[in-house]
């Protein structure tokens, strides 16, 4: 009995941990101090911009501008603009878009420049981009990045200014080729005075605000974001899986620079990229709110500080459930498989079970090809097999999350759920997971964390309660299980998010390291019970699964979408 409500002590906690990480903070009203952040002075702006769908070279972009220009001089900055030429690709791009066949439009970025006291040293740019796709007000991309540099800029001042001058770039062109960024930094005079940028981008209209890509050697530059900002999001991780995906952002002409660089943005109400329906009212504030908190506090920071972080060899870097940042060298994940590797040969030593170890071992390699074959046929089955529309897809993400969840959880319960393993069989689980985590700090080093972490705490757990069946041994093994499956339910989100139209195969992992972290407190349920739970979990995955490839197409689809079914 009480091993049950322990287990139901850390579901729930694990559970609460998750929600802490993926739920942005509540908006700030206008009556918080001028000095801080706060959406309610940032929404007139996203109104104001996001009225309707302004794409680069046309009357709407041209008032947006001026908005914003006027926006600039009201905050007491020196404003210009600097105007080129959309180029070949994006000028067939907006022809596609409009069905004409027009010229190349012309280009005009917005710039805002609020003087330092010492306007010597390199400026602090804040970068985002007013013009919008097709048939999309754009409240979220990129009207909220807008809205935050000018509220930032308004706090600044409020505080009494800086040592730097701080830049706003607001860019056109982005949804065409980053055209106007890359003009920018090809050759406007400014660019010379920048020593770091920081941008702020959308893919949605929510959720929580992660750091997800930084400039090269970002050691320095992670060990600041770290110390300064009061409640980060990001990972090194993030960063990792960006670099390797075909994403661009205004951010890549400056990564070609000598420039400390990060990349801000929030990817929940996915449905919501691109959409005519991406309207100021349907615009997560919360989500504002920790754009805005994150780049005030580092942009701050920047503005004071001596220098620019110097380069440094890259960091592992990741916060802990929303609350503080940890960072720390790419190295040290060595020495946590080795201290996992020591408690496992610890604890395998103690009850040594040649056979128990290679079940366990058997169950764990089961529950990832398992897992993955089933993520891979439901999403089939969701209708991810015949001419899908990326934009309805985005707006299913929260009934694929449903299917994913629920099928890992009948995997989990398929191959581990059925009675309790013996600490050799729980030895043996963790291997192959072991293995995973070693060939990841080998190849990706700062992206290995996520599994070489979990690995170590659920050894360390099966260690101290070979060791000990004491209260201090349970309660150490109780918190690294909530710990671990927390942080894999916060993470299996992000991925869904960010790759689970297309690729949510990527959740079995996460599935197999929070299954590893329940282990060592996992009390087992009767095989029968676990089989009939499974199955039913099964059935409401298939369920949601029809669900999804059944219903209409959704009514958030970008205008210039293709949605035949």
């Amino acid at each position: 009995m009480n091993k049950g409500f322990g287990m139901v002590a850390v579901l729930l906690a694990a559970v609460v941990l998750a929600i802490m990480a993926t739920t942005p903070p509540m908006p700030q009203g206008p009556q918080t101090p001028p000095t801080e952040f706060a959406v309610a002075r940032a929404m007139p702006d996203v109104v104001a911009i996001a009225r309707e769908p302004h794409i680069t070279g046309t009357p709407e972009n041209a008032r947006v501008r001026d908005y914003i220009a006027e926006r600039m001089q009201t905050l007491g900055m020196d404003v210009s603009t600097s105007t080129g030429t959309v180029g070949e690709r994006g000028t067939a791009k907006r022809n596609r878009w409009t069905g004409r066949d027009d010229p190349p439009a012309t280009l005009t970025n917005v710039i805002g420049v609020l003087p330092g006291r010492n306007r010597a040293l390199p400026a602090v740019l804040l970068m985002s981009h007013h013009d919008t796709v097709w048939g999309s007000p754009g409240a979220a991309d990129d009207t909220a990045g807008i809205a935050v540099s000018l509220e930032v800029v308004r706090a600044i001042r409020a505080g009494g200014g800086a040592e730097r001058d701080l830049v706003v770039l607001v860019t056109d062109a982005e949804e065409l080729g980053l055209e106007g960024a890359k003009h920018f930094f090809a050759q406007h005079p400014l660019r010379t005075r920048v020593g770091a940028v920081i941008n702020m981008e959308a893919r949605g209209g929510g959720g929580r605000t992660t750091l997800f890509q930084t400039s090269k050697n970002n050691g320095n530059a992670a060990a600041l974001f770290a110390d300064v900002v009061q409640r980060p999001g990001g990972s090194s991780l993030a960063a990792y899986i960006y670099s390797v995906l075909p994403n661009d952002t205004d951010l890549t002409p400056v990564l070609a620079g000598p420039y400390t660089a990060y990349n801000f943005a929030f990817i929940g109400r996915s449905g919501l990229y691109h959409s005519p329906l991406a309207t100021p009212a349907r615009l997560d504030q919360g989500a504002v709110q920790d754009m805005g908190t994150q780049v005030l506090d580092l942009t701050r920071a920047l503005l004071s500080a001596q220098s620019m972080p110097a380069p440094a060899p890259d960091a592992v870097f990741f916060d802990l459930f929303g609350r503080i940042m940890l960072t720390y060298p790419a190295w040290a994940g060595w020495a946590m498989l080795v201290l996992a590797v020591g408690a496992l040969g610890w604890t395998a030593r103690t009850t040594p079970d040649l056979r128990a170890l290679g079940g366990g071992a058997g169950r764990m390699a089961g529950l990832l090809l398992l897992s993955g074959a089933v993520f891979y046929v439901l999403n089939v089955l969701s209708g991810a097999d015949g001419p899908t529309d990326y934009y309805d897809r985005l707006a299913a993400i929260p009934r694929l999350e449903a299917i994913a969840a629920l099928a890992g959880a009948a995997a989990a319960l398929v191959l581990f759920g059925g009675g309790a393993l013996t600490t050799a069989g729980k030895v043996g689980a963790a291997l192959p997971l072991l293995l995973i985590a070693a060939a990841g700090q080998a190849i990706a080093p700062t992206a290995a964390y996520f599994m070489v972490v979990p690995v170590m705490l659920a050894a360390l757990a099966l260690l101290s309660l070979e060791r000990s069946r004491g209260t201090a041994a349970r309660l150490f093994a109780g918190a690294a299980a909530a710990a671990v499956l927390g942080y894999m339910l916060a993470l299996g989100h992000q991925l869904m998010q960010g790759v689970g139209p297309t690729m949510p195969m990527a959740a079995a992992l996460p599935l197999a390291l929070a299954a590893l972290g329940l282990l060592p407190v996992w009390p087992g349920l009767t095989t029968r019970t676990a089989r009939v739970a499974a199955a039913a979990l099964l059935v409401a995955a298939i369920g949601v699964a029809l669900w999804v490839r059944l219903d209409p197409v959704a009514e958030s689809v970008a205008v210039y979408a293709d949605t035949k079914r």
